[in-house]
């Protein structure tokens, strides 16, 4: 199996609803612009895209439609994890079938496996597909991490856990893992306001929610420091700043779907038990986003 690089930016897309139901046609152009804006990546059906409240069908749906549309432009990296092994692993196979390109496999929530089950979890999906698996840390969700040392594990074990998503905040767990781990091994930020801390440690990317709305400026602070071309990094870090801070002002994907309302991108529809945002934190986003000339 060829090396697959993750260098670059790749968007957590939302999932678009209209009356409840799943909007195909706001999700197609949504993933049209993200290519067109020169994304690296798009990553359906995880965090942002609500996994929680979609049905196995909506899930399948929603991955089929990122496959087609993205059309080998940019790489499809699937969201298939779950608390359950066996669940993880059929959705893991699904998304295989249907064309992904990687699958995204975050950490067993609420059960708080010990560390020999969190690596046999992602063994066992590991061993169930051909494609590349990236890892997602994300305790602040889950309950638990994932220890450095199960991640090392799987490196060696598995030849197809290439990558981790790391979203525990912290620029010396970063340092920990790249330490820890082979050169070949990637390291993708889970958190906007963190990418250029953490490739500064060793990522070599982020897996995005600010680049819903500005995967172009994303996808070049990636690329900027990839260049080596810090300066303009970090200009492009302090611009967008109070985004990345706002678009979590409350729970994600709440804002992200806010704002591309604003702009008229998808309606702002999220499932329960997510509602909208509270009229004064709305005021905050807008007044950002004005700030910026987005809307």
């Amino acid at each position: 199996m060829p090396a697959l690089t993750f260098a670059g930016a790749h968007t957590a897309l939302v999932t678009p609803f209209k009356d409840g139901k799943l909007d195909e046609a706001s999700l197609s152009a949504l993933i049209e612009a993200q290519i067109q804006g020169g994304i690296s990546g798009i990553v359906p059906v995880g965090t942002t895209g609500e996994s929680p409240t979609l049905t196995h069908e909506e899930h399948r749906r929603v991955i089929e439609i990122a496959v087609k549309v993205a059309d080998k432009r940019v790489l499809v990296i699937a969201g298939t994890g779950s608390n359950a092994t066996s669940e993880a692993v059929e959705l893991t196979i699904e998304a295989e079938r249907l064309g992904a390109d990687a699958a995204l496999v975050v950490a067993p929530y609420y059960n708080k496996p010990s560390a020999e089950g969190l690596y046999r979890h992602f063994k066992k999906i590991a061993k169930a597909v051909s494609i590349p698996i990236v890892l997602y840390s994300i305790p602040g969700r889950c309950g638990i991490e994932i220890p450095v040392s199960v991640v090392a594990r799987l490196a060696v074990d598995c030849p197809n856990v290439l990558a981790i998503k790391e979203a525990g905040g912290k620029v010396e767990r970063v340092n920990q893992l790249r330490a820890a781990l082979p050169a070949s091994f990637q390291i993708l930020s889970g958190d906007d306001g963190l990418t250029l801390p953490f490739m500064d440690a060793g990522a070599v990317g982020v897996i995005s929610v600010a680049s819903n709305i500005i995967p172009t400026e994303v996808e070049e602070l990636v690329q900027s420091f990839l260049r080596g071309e810090v300066t303009k990094t970090e200009e492009l870090h302090r611009q967008f700043a109070d985004l990345f801070r706002d678009l979590f002002i409350e729970p994600n994907p709440v804002p992200i779907k806010t704002a591309l309302a604003a702009k008229g991108v998808c309606h702002d529809d999220v499932r329960l038990p997510l509602c909208e945002m509270s009229e004064s934190n709305k005021e905050i986003l807008i007044k950002t986003l004005k700030s910026l000339h987005m809307v």
